[in-house]
């Protein structure tokens, strides 16, 4: 596979996580979340960043972001991460960093592979043995796609948007998505993708995004 690490793309969907350090909490509170939220869509606005999908974990964050821009996500990641940063150590009046290095993240093949990871993020409180059913949990964009409570934060992709003729007919596609998990394989594919920094995908996609990353380090992209 291609390791995309410091791959700088536009136009393509990117499975980002972002994690505390030495698995510490990044959320203690309700207004944690929001402030959050309420950064990630100002930046997300500021850096023509399209959000589609996302949960905040006690520790964690999953985001599938499209970018606008090739340095779009960095800096959406980078703005969000410090202001949070700042708003933390001055509500709980500590200092220091909060998360763990630089985010992940790997690029997704949006034909084979952009509806699994809407899903595996948003069963991510499910997995984690948090909820029975994901929406239960406030703190990713499930209700959003699935149940179509307002987010000025989520912008439905091109592939959720096809699920159906208006809005009511995709928010049912898609919750039928949930009525079975994703199966083991699919998971550790994901997993292992946005770990590693590997690209998502199937192999002619891998090959393109391979002769990508080689322009961009040669000055093409």
């Amino acid at each position: 596979m291609a390791r995309q690490l410091r791959l700088r793309l536009a136009g393509y969907p990117v499975h980002a996580v972002q994690r505390g350090i030495n698995h510490a909490a990044c959320f203690q509170r309700d207004n944690d979340y929001l402030g959050y939220l309420q950064l990630m869509m100002e930046h997300a606005q500021q850096f023509g960043c399209a959000v589609h999908a996302y949960v905040l974990m006690t520790n964690h964050v999953h985001l599938l972001v499209t970018p606008q821009h090739a340095d779009g996500l960095s800096l959406l990641m980078k703005n969000v991460g410090q202001r949070y940063v700042q708003y933390v150590n001055r509500t709980y009046g500590r200092s220091g960093t909060l998360w763990e290095g630089r985010f992940r993240s790997s690029v997704v093949d949006q034909q084979a592979y952009l509806l699994s990871c809407y899903r595996y993020i948003e069963l991510n409180p499910v997995r984690a043995g948090m909820v029975d059913h994901p929406r239960q949990y406030r703190w990713s964009s499930y209700r959003t796609n699935a149940e179509r409570v307002r987010s000025p934060l989520v912008v439905p992709h091109a592939e959720y948007v096809a699920l159906g003729a208006d809005d009511e007919r995709r928010a049912g596609a898609y919750r039928g998505l949930f009525e079975r998990g994703l199966d083991e394989v699919c998971l550790g594919e994901i997993r292992d993708a946005a770990n590693g920094g590997w690209v998502l995908g199937r192999r002619e996609f891998r090959v393109e995004m391979a002769r990508r990353i080689q322009e961009q380090a040669h000055g093409g992209v």
